[in-house]
């Protein structure tokens, strides 16, 4: 039978816990700045100001934008608002080509689709699109709250580029460049 005791090894087998030698001080000082520096998280970087407005703006944005699409579409699923196109109809259409489902539901191209909206009777499955519109125009309304900002701050080239990218945006949804069709 082999000894045990402090400083030797247990036997195999054992449950006797191992004697560990005690820590010297600035051992023990460098495993507590290192257990404290993994609890703390590092410092979040500084945001700039056009980024905090940027983001402000973004998060009221996409906030009203989702609330259009619940409210629209809970009042499009209650009945509260009657659909363009009768909900019985859709299995019918949805295989048709597209100009045939333009032309059997008279559904308006483009930006045509905002008469339904902005009527005495909205059509509740058309009054959706002003949500995803809303998401969609989202970062033109950012980056044409920062053109003052960048004025002020004599910045022309961020200026040029906010302008730029609105217009950009603005010209695609605005449907007079078309392509590969």
């Amino acid at each position: 039978m082999k000894q045990s005791g402090p400083g030797l090894p247990p036997e195999p087998g054992s449950t006797a816990p191992v004697a560990r030698p005690a820590a010297t001080p600035a051992a023990a000082s460098i495993a507590t700045k290192a257990a404290t520096a993994a609890a703390t998280p590092a410092p979040a970087p500084q945001q700039s100001a056009e980024q905090l407005r940027y983001a402000a703006l973004l998060d009221v944005c996409t906030r009203v934008g989702l609330v259009v699409l619940v409210l629209s579409f809970a009042a499009y699923a209650s009945g509260l608002l009657q659909p363009h196109v009768p909900l019985q109809r859709l299995p019918e259409l949805w295989s048709q080509p597209v100009a045939s489902y333009l032309a059997q539901t008279q559904t308006p191209t483009g930006w045509g689709w905002l008469q339904l909206v902005f009527t005495a009777q909205p059509r509740g499955d058309v009054v959706g699109l002003l949500g995803i519109a809303t998401l969609a125009g989202c970062s033109v309304l950012c980056l044409l709250a920062l053109v003052p900002h960048h004025l002020r701050r004599g910045d022309k080239a961020y200026v040029a580029l906010c302008l730029a990218e609105a217009a950009v945006v603005l010209l695609a949804a605005s449907g007079l460049v078309a392509g590969g069709h």
